[in-house]
């Protein structure tokens, strides 16, 4: 990376003069601006970095950090906690969740620091004419309208949610829901919002980062049961590389901490709806909040 940036908030004495270090990510959106956020402030704090964010799929990012190959990355709790260390059942706890997942990794050369907020799990949506004359507001207003008024309750969903225990059919089984298969509509991912937004379907799958949520006025119905895994994210450290520099530490923790559903889907929304690069976005974001200079 060769961002010209200096110390605002972060990076103060330049903690980190002298350090090589490789940060990556994964593919998507939102894991390419976390990733360049993460670079942007590590150059800040004197590090010279490298990037090899946008690697494909979870398991790449993971075992580059494991290895060495790579140094630092933002994880998901929930991919963690499922994917990586093989359970099936969520702590419904946030803070809980981060816990067991850090300590699992301690004997995997894996350190991580401080959740964000930023919690990237699976919600139903609905545009704002059917909230206005249904009023549901949560997944129990949800099972209860699908209850006294079936046929109001259509979904679009993903072949995978439809199918997944930690998608539709656990949903339904958590909130006592019971949902005709006619009234269930598999699509890709994008056609689902698109759907959504006109009212094709009364509910659809979303992801409570995107910032396609902001962008086409939809509104999320609150998981009052606790029930979808926590993917909150978090930097992940090769435990080495930390040992030796451990400020980055008190350089990374602002800017996690700042972190918010809300602004994933404001910087989101620039890539992905306005079309802009996610690595600008970063960068301007990074000096809005005055981390950098």
């Amino acid at each position: 990376m060769t961002d010209d940036v200096e110390p605002g908030s972060i990076g103060q004495g330049e903690p980190l003069k002298g350090a090589h270090l490789t940060v990556t990510s994964k593919s998507f959106t939102e894991s390419l601006i976390m990733g360049a956020m993460m670079g942007i402030a590590l150059q800040a704090a004197g590090a010279d970095v490298v990037d090899r964010t946008g690697i494909q799929g979870s398991i790449g990012g993971r075992e580059a950090i494991r290895s060495g190959d790579a140094d630092a990355m933002y994880e998901y709790t929930g991919t963690a906690w499922i994917t990586y260390q093989g359970n099936d059942k969520p702590i419904a706890d946030p803070h809980k969740q981060w816990e067991a997942v850090r300590d699992a990794d301690r004997g995997q050369g894996v350190a991580w620091l401080p959740p964000a907020a930023l919690n990237n799990t699976y919600a139903l949506a609905m545009n704002e004419a059917n909230f206005k004359k249904y009023g549901t507001k949560t997944l129990s207003d949800v099972a209860a309208l699908a209850k006294r008024d079936p046929g109001a309750v259509t979904l679009c969903v993903e072949s995978e949610f439809a199918n997944r225990a930690d998608g539709l059919p656990g949903m339904e089984k958590a909130y006592g829901m019971k949902i005709p298969a006619k009234n269930v509509t598999q699509m890709d991912t994008g056609i689902i919002y698109t759907q959504t937004e006109k009212g094709k379907c009364t509910f659809g799958e979303v992801f409570t980062t995107d910032g396609r949520i902001k962008s086409m006025h939809l509104v999320v119905m609150d998981d009052d049961r606790h029930f979808f895994p926590n993917y909150n994210a978090a930097p992940v450290i090769n435990a080495q590389t930390l040992k030796q520099w451990p400020a980055i530490t008190k350089v990374l923790d602002p800017v996690t901490a700042k972190l918010t559903n809300a602004v994933a889907q404001e910087l989101n929304a620039k890539v992905d709806v306005d079309g802009e690069d996610p690595h600008q976005v970063a960068l301007d974001w990074m000096k809005k909040e005055g981390f950098v200079k």
